[in-house]
């Protein structure tokens, strides 16, 4: 059977904790920042733990991490 491939995509975006949950950036920092608050600018830099309802479709695509 041949290798699995990871989803290039998906291993740019998330990383594998040590105890196997996934870590992401949060959305909405790009642009548009004048209209958002220093509050909100600030709590959009933290990384968060990734919801596990998508968390198990997200594993299926980092076959490998």
């Amino acid at each position: 059977m041949p290798k699995m491939k990871t989803k290039r995509a998906a291993a740019k975006r998330f990383h594998v904790t040590g105890s196997g949950k996934l870590k992401r950036m949060k959305a909405f920092k790009s642009h548009i920042l004048t209209k958002k608050s220093a509050k909100t600018k600030r709590n959009l830099r933290k990384a968060t733990i990734t919801d596990p309802t998508n968390a198990k479709v997200m594993k299926k695509l980092l076959p490998y991490q």
